[in-house]
């Protein structure tokens, strides 16, 4: 017989999230990085089932609900897409929030959210959802770097979650129409970082890039575009973006404790952000906080065929 894994998918400003919700690999109840690395090792194939081609897409993130270490969690999820596992993501907490509240297991309130990168603090009301993320900062301002086919580009590199390289100058069209151009240029700066040896702390991989631009709508502050892990685009403001955005701009003092950012995303939907500072007073990171809506879409059961040839994706 077929196996059949069950999910529910849902949509947060645009970007689709798919949370696994019956069927998975059990990872026991260990440490989260012990549990990621277990799925990496042991489960990888049933990743590339769930999120790629030809049951998925390249703009999915998909989400494993896993027992979390203490009993006052509301959930603990491990984030993936079609490259790889993802330390955090925004917009994919903001639809487990809708996804959990659909399934009733979670009413409006304060929840904790466990994920490998940390414990993220939730509160829910209707398809609204108010996530602080983990510590957030900036890691290096302003640095050059030279571009094959686009010249010189600067930008800091910060952490909100996941790594990413926040580009500072150059005038870009930030339109859906012009996507195609968009992931060309990113592509390029994000290769140009690898093979310059440009990287987070500990050597990590700068896997995200963003682009600037004005608002269309005057109520927003800002426009961007994101480059995910996989190489698609992100079509919500992106959560970990978003904060690494705030982190920076609290690092530029442009941005004041409290005080109300809100990202524009490529299609228009947006985010609201604010930040307070971090507990740790020898700290320079913030403390994001991300609102966003998020909506289901389906519940749907995945049946793992093995008499069929594309049963763990198609291969890239």
């Amino acid at each position: 017989m077929p196996d059949i894994i069950k999910v529910i998918d849902s949509h947060t400003g645009g970007e689709p999230t798919r949370i696994v919700i019956e069927g998975g690999p059990d990872l026991g109840h260990g440490p989260f990085a012990n549990r990621v690395e277990q799925f990496r090792q042991h489960h990888d194939h049933l990743r590339r089932a769930i999120i790629t081609e030809p049951r998925g897409s390249d703009v999915m993130v998909g989400g494993l609900l896993v027992p979390p270490t203490q009993a006052e969690y509301s959930a603990g999820i491990i984030f993936f897409n079609n490259h790889d596992y993802l330390g955090m993501c925004g917009h994919g907490t903001i639809g487990l929030m809708s996804t959990l509240k659909h399934l009733g297991r979670i009413e409006d309130g304060s929840h904790l959210i466990e994920t490998p990168v940390g414990v993220v603090a939730c509160r829910m009301e209707h398809h609204t959802s108010t996530l602080e993320n983990v510590p957030s900062y900036r890691l290096a301002a302003n640095v050059t770097l030279e571009v094959p086919g686009i010249g010189t580009v600067v930008g800091d590199i910060a952490w909100g979650g996941n790594w990413f390289f926040l580009v500072k100058n150059g005038n870009y069209d930030l339109t859906a129409s012009n996507v195609s151009e968009l992931t060309r240029v990113t592509l390029a700066i994000r290769t140009a970082l690898s093979d310059q040896g440009i990287t987070g702390s500990s050597r990590q991989w700068i896997d995200h890039v963003e682009l600037f631009g004005p608002a269309h709508d005057p109520d927003n502050d800002s426009r961007n575009f994101v480059l995910c892990p996989g190489g698609a685009y992100d079509r919500s403001p992106c959560g970990t973006g978003t904060s690494a955005k705030v982190a920076c701009l609290a690092a530029d003092g442009k941005l004041q404790p409290g005080q109300v950012w809100r990202q524009e995303s490529i299609i228009g939907s947006v985010f609201t952000a604010t930040y307070r500072q971090s507990n740790d007073p020898s700290s320079e990171s913030v403390v994001p906080s991300i609102t966003g809506s998020a909506f289901v879409c389906g519940e749907t059961d995945l049946i793992l065929n093995p008499n069929d040839p594309f049963c763990m994706g198609i291969p890239s």
